[in-house]
């Protein structure tokens, strides 16, 4: 069977498409309302943005991997996951935008379809976390484990995909009630509630959380910002050092933070990870041990998707619960 699937495309200026036609500003929850329906046999619902070279079908077949990790890994470990049971049941929304061309340029688009005048990728993407938000099933009512909506909600980047979702979280500071961490509840006024957020191989300065993404501390997150890294991710660690002076996330990991960052390594798909592990506002994963092949100038870059990715994952959806 196929799996299901919702895509949501950017243009160059992060302009919502249906098809090859911009959606109009003013019509997006409409658009929404006509196409996006989160299915009720969904336990969690995975928001995916792909990352630097990626085609649109290329995306598609990324998060479809990633799928299938989930489900493997669920049904080979299932004794890590005890309050996911059998219950867990992922639903991907797969977010494309035209990431081809030259580092620096891909770079500067990533970051211009987010903050450019006229920009409207975070507008985008923080109505498409509201509407998934404000649209979870009812736990009464759900046939699967559900949470306190229904449905958990996950966001899951790669390389400037990162950049992408983080644009758009940190827009939704400015203009909605925030809130962040598991060990806090959510408002009921809140905007949006996202249960984790896992930043793979992000393309961005060490730093950034300290001087770009400030707001994420205060963000519409319920649980942690962890963010992969490798040491043969050569994309953010040679060609990103080139780009913009220092290494990335990728590389090297999580800089300096808003709160303190936590560092832990990847663990085998039979090593469960413990709350207390994963409970932090900010969480370096090194995963230099298994992020490692890779051909040409990106080295291990893309090299993102293991049993040991959708157990970091699965551990997060556990939890979130």
């Amino acid at each position: 069977m196929t799996l299901p699937l919702f895509t949501v495309d950017l243009d160059e200026s992060g302009w919502l498409l249906d098809g090859d036609h911009p959606v109009p500003a003013d019509r997006v929850d409409e658009h929404f309302d006509r196409y996006l329906t989160p299915p009720d046999w969904a336990s969690d619902i995975v928001v995916y943005a792909h990352g630097w070279k990626t085609t649109p079908d290329s995306a598609l077949a990324a998060a479809r991997r990633l799928h299938a990790l989930l489900v493997a890994q669920q049904h080979a470990h299932a004794e890590l996951y005890g309050k996911v049971k059998d219950g867990f049941a992922p639903w991907t929304v797969v977010v494309r935008w035209p990431s081809r061309g030259r580092y620096r340029e891909v770079r500067d688009r990533a970051h211009a379809l987010s903050t450019a005048p006229g920009a409207h990728a975070p507008r985008v993407i923080a109505h498409l976390l509201g509407y998934l938000d404000a649209r979870r099933g009812d736990p009464a009512a759900a046939p699967v484990l559900a949470g306190r909506e229904g449905q958990y909600l996950h966001l899951v980047g790669h390389s400037f995909g990162c950049r992408v979702l983080c644009e758009a979280v940190q827009w939704a500071v400015a203009h909605e009630p925030p809130t962040l961490s598991w060990s806090r509840p959510a408002p009921a006024d809140r905007p949006f509630t996202v249960d984790s957020m896992l930043l793979l191989q992000m393309a961005a300065v060490r730093g950034a959380f300290a001087t770009t993404f400030t707001a994420l501390a205060e963000a519409p997150l319920r649980g942690p910002v962890v963010a992969t890294y490798a040491r043969r991710d050569w994309a953010t660690g040679l060609w990103h050092r080139l780009a913009e002076g220092s290494h990335g996330i990728g590389a090297q990991g999580i800089g300096t933070a808003p709160e303190p960052v936590s560092q832990i390594a990847l663990r085998r798909p039979d090593d469960p990870y413990q709350l207390r592990e994963l409970d932090h506002w900010f969480v370096s994963v090194d995963a230099g041990e298994v992020f490692t092949e890779g051909r040409g100038p990106a080295g291990a870059h893309s090299d993102h998707l293991h049993p040991e990715t959708a157990h970091l994952l699965l551990s997060l959806a556990e939890h979130a619960r």
